[in-house]
């Protein structure tokens, strides 16, 4: 890759204020300045902007699963029911926003959603108590399921795996 040379004064300003420095650069873009851009720094943050979409929908699919598996493997806290209800449709909400603004992602949603659920596992033990072996090895619920609006495991569905 090559790299392009930076100025002092770009530098400091990013290091700086940030807000400030993504104000001058959308206006130098705007003005059609492109050899005063913070060419490198700009480069960063675009890749940076990808990797924080990912994140964010690999986020909500977590939630999404981990309230889905409270719901199928802890149906005696009733207390918390409607609470992991609505955590589980404010989750389908966020993601669907996020492959709305980015439909190239539903690919990488189907790659990550094994890992995705070994996480949610992982936080639903540390915030229950439930031993790990209580969920199965491969998640419960299809990549659709936990997309859809309408499902939610009923309490028989708690299998051994």
């Amino acid at each position: 890759m090559t790299t392009i040379p930076e100025t002092k004064s770009d530098v400091t300003q990013y290091e700086a204020d940030f807000v400030i420095w993504v104000e001058q650069q959308a206006a130098l873009l705007k003005q059609g300045c492109w050899g005063d851009l913070d060419v490198v720094h700009l480069i960063d943050e675009v890749e940076a902007l990808g990797r924080s979409e990912k994140r964010a929908l690999r986020s909500q699919v977590i939630r999404v699963i981990k309230h889905l598996l409270k719901l199928n493997y802890q149906p005696g806290a009733f207390y918390y029911l409607n609470s992991w209800r609505s955590s589980v449709a404010e989750g389908r909400t966020q993601i669907k926003l996020i492959l709305q603004d980015s439909p190239s992602l539903k690919p990488y949603l189907a790659q990550v959603f094994a890992e995705c659920y070994r996480d949610a596992v992982a936080e639903v033990v540390a915030e229950t108590g439930l031993a790990e072996p209580v969920f199965p090895q491969k998640c419960p619920y299809s990549p659709a399921q936990v997309l859809d609006l309408k499902f939610l495991p009923g309490a028989g569905e708690a299998s051994d795996g």
